[in-house]
This record gives structure tokens, C-alpha cells and sequence, in this order.
């Protein structure tokens, strides 16, 4: 029996290692979305803590220096909420175009398998054609043999 050779096995691989390539860029991105999502948290409690200090200035002795130095933390804190929120937005966005690159990638890798295993049928089919065309001339030979003597 011959071996079977699929004649674009090397465009397959290709598509095998794109996909593994963006599967990887999907998890950095995902990674990536992770991170910043959890430093929004993570301000969002800082602000919240700010916030519950500020009550607590204004509710005992009035210091206005720490009062306004509160403030200003605050304002600050807001301001890097909205960056962060802004680095969230993008990273989603990065996350979103890799999760489409990695579903192309995938689609093209899963066409280039049914087309190998589509060869691989119809090569089968031939082999088992060519069989039982041997089968069949050893056969006629064979009985032939037999009704010459």
C-alpha cells in the first residue's frame, strides 16, 4: 500500500502554528485586561477610602489643610479612574480583535484539515479501487492458468 501524502501538509502547519501564535496573543490580551481591571478596582477602593476619610475630617476638629490635601487626593484619584478606565476600554478592544484574529486563525486551520481529510478519503478510495483491480487480474489470471491445462 502506498503512503499518503497530503500535498499542502506544510500550508497546514502553518495554520497550526498561527493558531498556536494566537492563541497566545489571546491569553497576553486577556492577561493584559485582567491587569488593568484589577488596578481600576483597586483605585475605586482607594477612592472609597478617601472618601470615607474626608467624612471623617469634616465630621471631628477641622483641619483644613488635611481637608483640602483630602481633596486633592480625591481629584487625583478620579483623574486616574478615568485614565485606567480609558487603559480598560482599549485593552478590551486589543482583547476583542485577538479573540477575532484566533477565530479566523482557527476557521482557516479547520478548512485545511477537512480538505487533508478529504484526500485522505479519496485516496483511500483509490488504493482500494487499484486492490481490487489486482485482486481481480490475479484472478482472471489465475483461472485463466486453470483452462489452459
Amino acid at each position: 500500500m502506498a503512503r499518503f501524502r497530503y500535498s499542502l501538509q506544510s500550508i497546514l502547519d502553518i495554520k497550526m502554528k498561527m493558531e498556536t501564535q494566537a492563541k497566545q496573543e489571546f491569553s497576553a490580551a486577556k492577561s493584559a485586561l485582567d491587569e488593568e481591571e484589577k488596578g481600576l478596582f483597586s483605585l475605586r477602593e482607594q477612592k472609597a477610602d478617601l472618601e470615607e476619610k474626608a467624612g471623617e475630617l469634616l465630621s471631628g476638629r477641622l483641619d483644613f489643610m488635611a481637608i483640602e490635601e483630602n481633596k486633592q487626593a480625591i481629584l487625583f484619584t478620579e483623574g486616574q479612574i478615568a485614565i485606567k478606565k480609558e487603559r480598560v476600554r482599549q485593552a478590551g478592544k486589543r482583547l476583542e480583535n485577538a479573540r477575532e484574529a484566533l477565530t479566523e486563525v482557527m476557521r482557516e486551520r479547520k478548512t485545511h484539515e477537512t480538505l487533508k481529510e478529504k484526500s485522505f478519503e479519496a485516496f483511500l478510495k483509490e488504493e482500494n479501487r487499484a486492490e481490487s483491480k489486482a485482486v481481480d487480474e490475479l484472478t482472471s489470471y489465475t483461472y485463466g492458468k486453470k483452462t489452459d491445462k
